[in-house]
C-alpha cells in the first residue's frame, strides 16, 4: 500500500469525524417542565450512543461512528446546562410562555399552538417557540385581541 493512499484515507477518515458543532441560539433557553425532560433524554441517548460506538475496534470506523453523537453529546449538555425552566403559566389571561392559544387568521384559518421552548417547538404536533414570530406578536394579548404578522391579522380566540 502507498504512503500517499494511506494519507489521503486518513485525511478523508478526519473529515468524516470532525463534524462542526450544532449551532446554539443566542436567545435565553427557556424550557417547559415536558422540554427539559425531553433534553435531558436526548442528552442521555446521545451518551449512549457515543459509549457504543466507542467499542467498535476498528480505529477509523470507531471515529466515524461516534462523530455524530459526539457531537450530539456536546450540544445536549450545552442545553441541559443553560434551560431555564419556566414553569406554567398560572393565569390564562393574556398569552405567555407555555400557553396553549388559538387565535383565527383573516383567510378563515383557525390554529392552536403552545408556545415553548426553541428545542421543544414542533409545529405539527401543536407547539411553536417562543421566538418564533406568529408567538412573539401574540405574547401579552388577551382573548379578543388582534396581532398583525407581516399583512395577516390575528385575532386570539382562545388561551389555556
Amino acid at each position: 500500500m502507498s504512503v500517499a493512499f494511506v494519507k489521503e484515507e486518513s485525511a478523508e477518515t478526519a473529515a468524516e469525524t470532525l463534524l462542526p458543532d450544532r449551532p446554539v441560539s443566542p436567545h435565553p433557553n427557556l424550557v417547559t417542565e415536558a422540554g427539559l425532560k425531553a433534553l435531558e433524554l436526548q442528552l442521555q441517548q446521545a451518551r449512549e450512543a457515543y459509549h457504543a460506538a466507542n467499542t467498535i475496534e476498528d480505529v477509523n470506523e470507531r471515529r466515524r461512528q461516534a462523530a455524530g453523537p459526539l457531537r450530539d453529546l456536546r450540544y445536549y449538555a450545552e442545553r441541559v446546562r443553560t434551560a431555564e425552566l419556566v414553569p406554567d403559566p398560572t393565569s390564562s389571561e393574556t398569552v405567555a410562555f407555555g400557553s396553549t392559544v388559538t387565535f383565527a387568521r383573516d383567510d378563515g384559518r383557525v390554529q392552536t399552538y403552545r408556545i415553548v421552548g426553541e428545542d421543544e417547538a414542533d409545529p405539527k404536533a401543536g407547539t411553536i417557540s417562543y421566538v418564533s414570530p406568529v408567538a412573539r406578536v401574540l405574547m401579552g394579548k388577551s382573548i379578543g385581541d388582534v396581532a398583525s404578522i407581516g399583512e395577516q391579522e390575528l385575532e386570539i380566540t382562545a388561551i389555556a
